[in-house]
């Protein structure tokens, strides 16, 4: 006999929700007006929920991405869905078989059958932290408490468009220097590669005694015919020793430390981080989330680790009864004294979503300008840098002939 979640009301106007089995959607209205229930909605819980054979398809599915802009979707949909009327695990089916991600798919059929077990959206969201996030889960708990759950579902909506714009802009910016370099390191192989051999070979049959520099390129040269697959071996190790590193406290701390030292790099860092943490310290305070909670939440979130620092010691001093903008003084260096004054501003009035909203907009225009003006200025230095390479190359090659010609 098939099972099926229901949402039914009461003659007093309260709503239950549960499972029963029944023959169809009349005998299910049936035996709840029996039980004086009148039924609402009815969606039929799907069989064969059993476990299948771990494949080789579901283990490539564990790890496959969810992207940014498919949660954006999902968030966005659902909202639109529940403002619409449509009950929670009817929602969820939906944006399960509207997905192409098939990790996305899977997951959100776990929580659908989670939360028709019982539990709690914001809890069967928490499973899941790899893909949704502490924010998550805890502003759609207090839209669950509250019984706000579509405002506070646009509002998360908002948070990652906001996020996925920030990121957009930065990529943009990155992308004109990553081609060049790209470029130029394969066409300085492709030079080391095919040129350098044949002119080494040539240099080698006249015996000229070579400059220091064009040894240099000849051997960098033949090092990467003869020993390519050390190059591998070696980028890869260095990336794993990387990551290995940044997993660690001191690691990270380095690493921050020394792009905080970098003059073209440390400002944008500085606004990047400041315009997140605002812009969703401001919208898990409009969602009800309480000022320590929230803290605890951003600093989970931030990668910068001196942002990090500086938000779990503001969240002590604001646990023993501070001020945040008191507690974010000493750290004047990463946040600006007009956010820490606008801070204070929206503590004494009462409104500090709504002046921290407007500060992140502010912040995030900084980016903007910010990642316009490091594209005009890396440019020049890229040109710089190529044709330093280029002229190194040139007359390395060319000062050995140079010599030969003076000798005859």
């Amino acid at each position: 006999m098939p099972k099926y979640f229901y949402t039914a009301k009461s003659l007093t106007g309260k709503t239950k929700t549960g499972t029963k089995e029944a023959v169809d959607e009349y005998e299910l209205a049936k035996t709840l007006r029996q039980q004086g229930l009148i039924l609402i909605s009815a969606v039929l819980e799907e069989k064969n929920l059993k476990r299948k054979k771990i494949n080789l398809i579901e283990i490539f599915q564990r790890f496959q991405r969810v992207s940014l802009t498919e949660r954006i979707m999902m968030i966005r949909n659902l909202q639109v869905m529940i403002s619409a009327g449509v009950d929670l695990p009817r929602a969820l089916k939906i944006l399960s078989l509207q997905t192409k991600n098939k990790r996305l798919t899977r997951v959100l059929t776990e929580i659908r059958e989670n939360v028709m077990k019982g539990k709690s959206f914001s809890d069967a969201l928490g499973a899941w932290p790899s893909i949704f996030p502490e924010m998550f889960s805890s502003m759609i708990k207090i839209g669950e408490e509250a019984g706000q759950l579509e405002e506070v579902l646009k509002t998360l909506s908002n948070q990652l468009e906001r996020e996925y714009e920030l990121k957009s802009k930065i990529k943009g910016a990155m992308m004109y220097p990553l081609v060049v370099v790209l470029a130029m390191v394969g066409i300085g192989i492709a030079m080391l590669v095919m040129v350098v051999p044949k002119l080494a070979e040539t240099f080698e049959e006249l015996e000229i005694e070579l400059p220091l520099t064009t040894r240099i390129v000849i051997n960098t040269g033949n090092f990467l015919i003869q020993k390519w697959y050390l190059i591998f071996g070696i980028i890869v190790f260095l990336i794993f020793l990387f990551r290995v590193l940044l997993k660690t406290k001191k690691g990270k701390k380095a690493l921050d430390g020394f792009l905080f030292k970098v003059p073209l790099i440390a400002p944008l860092i500085k606004k990047i981080n400041s315009a997140y943490t605002i812009r969703t310290f401001a919208n898990l305070i409009k969602s009800g989330v309480p000022l320590v909670r929230s803290l605890e939440i951003i600093s989970n979130s931030l990668d910068n680790f001196y942002f990090k620092e500086s938000l779990i010691s503001a969240q002590e001093k604001v646990q023993k009864g501070g001020k945040l903008s008191e507690a974010l003084l000493p750290y004047q260096d990463l946040y600006s004294s007009t956010a820490i004054q606008m801070l204070e501003v929206g503590e004494e009035t009462g409104e500090t979503s709504s002046i921290l909203g407007k500060l992140a907009d502010f912040f995030e225009e900084e980016v903007t300008n910010t990642t316009k003006n490091l594209t005009a200025v890396i440019e020049p230095i890229l040109l710089l840098l190529v044709g330093g390479i280029i002229g190194f190359f040139a007359i390395s090659m060319v000062q050995p002939m140079y010599s030969m010609l003076g000798g005859i």
